[in-house]
């Protein structure tokens, strides 16, 4: 890939890292695409546990590439609807990707690279991280990443940050839940290991069928429907294979066969 670096780990653990640092990671029609296939693939492999998205350089990522944002502004509406979807795309695919994902964010998270922190599962920021919902700033707003911002700070804090385009530091993004866990920037890569080690020893499907159920719930009243499709997601995970493994292995007093030592 032209726009991504991507490792794996023995243990299962894959990074894919933002790698155009001269522009501060930001991306253009390349890298959404490279992204969009690399979560798909990661995803669909039964090697992989967890996926780090990272940034090359000084930044995590600073959002949409402005070239690229230029050529949008001059284009036709059909072009801006193909293009918007596939951004929109790529950001599903992160939210949607059956293995957890963490965010390694530092240096600047801005317009879009908000959105792919808020797209991960799990987000851990440097004390140096600031982060800004900046797209008004340009006269457009921030409508493909609005889903996922709005789910991970709630709608509220979502709107003022889109409505005033103020950056914030990583303690204030804490503060909201945009990100889990704020460190010193030479902690970062033991506070991903730390996240990384605490989902590992989780069995890979429950982890998948919590993601599945999960999109599927919402705050709110627990209806009937809400009841029935629990029982009967708890009914059937019961009875899968990594289930009695996971029971052998704690009444055992062993390590299930997932962990690996």
């Amino acid at each position: 890939m032209k726009t991504l670096k991507i490792t794996r780990s023995a243990t299962g653990v894959a990074q894919v890292t933002m790698a155009r640092p001269e522009v501060f990671n930001a991306f253009d029609e390349l890298m959404i695409t490279e992204l969009d296939a690399a979560f798909a693939q990661l995803g669909a492999d039964d090697a992989v546990r967890v996926i780090v998205l990272a940034g090359e350089g000084k930044a995590f990522s600073a959002g949409a590439d402005l070239q690229w944002m230029q050529r949008a502004s001059e284009a036709s509406i059909e072009w801006n609807l193909a293009d918007a979807r596939r951004l929109a795309a790529m950001l599903w695919r992160i939210d949607s990707c059956p293995k957890p994902t963490i965010a390694r964010v530092h240096g600047i998270a801005l317009g879009g690279g908000v959105g792919l922190t808020c797209a991960c599962d799990i987000a851990v920021a440097s004390q140096n991280a600031s982060f800004a919902v900046s797209e008004a700033k340009f006269g457009i707003l921030p409508a493909t990443i609005g889903p996922y911002v709005i789910n991970a700070v709630g709608k509220r804090h979502a709107r003022r940050l889109a409505l005033t385009t103020r950056r914030i530091g990583a303690d204030e993004a804490l503060g909201m839940a945009m990100v889990h866990q704020v460190v010193a920037p030479d902690a970062l890569d033991a506070a991903i290991d730390e996240q990384v080690q605490a989902l590992c020893a989780n069995g890979p499907q429950a982890l998948a069928e919590i993601k599945a159920l999960f999109a599927q719930l919402s705050e709110g009243p627990v209806t009937p429907e809400v009841r029935e499709l629990t029982a009967l997601t708890i009914s059937r995970v019961r009875g899968t294979d990594e289930a009695r493994e996971g029971f052998a292995a704690f009444l055992g007093k062993r390590p299930a066969a997932w962990i690996k030592e």
